[in-house]
């Protein structure tokens, strides 16, 4: 895959005040070089279509911040748009003095014939932004695109595996591989739980010892449990990553019951733990959409992320708490107790993981899911992760939502959301927002 690449176009036309322009244009690569290691920027302004081409023939964006430097007619960003498919920032300075004298950008009005462009060639599909280059709203909206853009990009380039097929009843989680490549870009491969069981029982307890001396560096109490069920964990441990590591997987959703109980006496639980750890994000119940909800959490904080279902309510506290029944990274552990293991609540059989999540003050909840027609759509919500203890056997992070959780909760059931969620440590849901928008997917804010 080629090098992300955000490229800056500030485009104009030379009759009006050059020295405020020039001024904006290198604040602007300023702002754009704080942000991002992988911007490319003209020489100087792009005040001609000739001086635009010349530029253009130079790059190969994954995203385009196109700027009216001063004011430019509907040439200038059509020249852009018949070129590039990829995403587009439009960004409108604004006017740096109002003094009753001359005009000096009119950047505002070039935005309009630029907007104009968009809706024909784009349908619309565009952000926007103005202000100047110190602006906080600027740098945030800058900011956020760019993460945006890459992780669209990201995607495109993710190869992600099924592991199994999900329960009956669970058939929310299914993708089929080609709705995966036509709507995100992902390459999904598909595997039976049985191959990697089989896989597991085959190695020797000599092979599987690296494997199991590492989760020991993570997990508290991993000793106490019965010491079949301990190498039978590293045995799939073992089985899974070098799965993972072999065929070049990024996320991966794994059936786990009742296969993993009944075929080999030991859940995955734990082993899907690991693979969060180390950056292979892993949803269970063979949730496929689930794991690419988590790869995009994971990919724009750069640490894992806690997967679960809405399980309990607290209308006083404003509270949503989410469980599940023990697959969370051993980084999202409470420092306190750290990343303590135990057995799986309805089977009784370990390792699984079991604690409560540390608190954040900045938490995303997300779901990519689907609607009865079959299109995708985005649920995004905000609030903090409390500092609460395990509240179930299990994971469990109680989250104070920023919005009334009685109300998302009343909302998205009634509205169709699946039962699964993520909660993002991190404030991530600009971004989010706006790669829904570059993949032309309905975005739902609760």
């Amino acid at each position: 895959m080629s090098k992300f690449q955000v490229a800056y176009i500030p485009v104009g036309v030379p009759t009006f005040h050059l020295e405020s322009a020039q001024i904006q244009f290198e604040k602007s690569i300023e702002l754009i070089q704080s942000l991002t290691p992988d911007g490319v920027y003209p020489d100087k302004m792009l005040l001609s279509i000739e001086a635009l081409d010349a530029f253009l023939d130079t790059i190969n964006p994954d995203l385009i911040i196109l700027q009216n430097i001063t004011f430019a007619n509907a040439a200038y960003p059509s020249e852009v748009l018949k070129r590039f498919s990829c995403p587009v920032l439009l960004w409108t300075l604004r006017e740096p003095v109002i003094d009753g004298g001359r005009l000096r950008l009119n950047s505002l009005t070039g935005a309009y014939s630029a907007g104009n462009a968009l809706a024909v060639f784009r349908d619309g599909n565009f952000e926007y932004i103005f202000g100047a280059p110190d602006e906080e709203k600027v740098i945030a909206k800058v900011k956020a695109s760019i993460g945006a853009a890459g992780l669209k990009k990201a995607l495109s380039g993710l190869h992600m595996a099924a592991v199994g097929h999900t329960p009956q009843g669970f058939g929310f989680g299914r993708a089929l591989d080609t709705d995966m490549l036509k709507y995100f870009g992902i390459t999904l491969d598909s595997i039976e739980a049985r191959e990697l069981i089989d896989k597991a029982k085959g190695y020797t307890d000599e092979e599987c010892a690296p494997y199991l001396e590492e989760a020991k560096k993570s997990m508290v109490g991993l000793e106490a449990m019965p010491e079949k069920n301990v190498v039978d964990f590293a045995r799939l441990y073992k089985a899974y990553k070098d799965y993972v590591t072999e065929n070049h997987i990024g996320a991966l959703s794994s059936r786990c019951w009742p296969d993993f109980f009944t075929a080999f006496g030991t859940p995955v639980c734990a082993v899907l733990a690991m693979l969060n750890d180390m950056g292979v994000v892993a949803s269970c119940e063979s949730d496929v959409y689930g794991a690419v909800s988590m790869y995009m959490g994971s990919w724009l904080t750069g640490q894992p992320v806690f997967f679960g279902d809405p399980v309990s309510m607290d209308e006083k506290e404003n509270t949503i708490t989410f469980w599940h029944c023990g697959t969370a990274a051993c980084s999202l552990a409470h420092p306190s107790k750290g990343a303590q293991v135990g057995v799986h609540c309805n089977r009784k059989i370990g390792p699984t993981m079991e604690f409560g999540c540390k608190p954040c003050d900045q938490v995303t909840i997300f779901r990519v899911g689907r609607k009865a027609d079959g299109s995708f759509r985005f649920f995004i919500s905000s609030g903090k992760a409390l500092d609460k203890p395990k509240q179930f056997l299990g994971t469990s992070v109680v989250v104070e939502t920023d919005h009334c959780a009685e109300d998302i909760v009343y909302k998205s059931v009634q509205d169709g959301w699946e039962p699964h969620f993520v909660v993002i440590y991190g404030d991530v849901a600009s971004e989010l927002e706006i790669v829904g928008h570059m993949l032309g997917m309905e975005v739902c804010k609760y």
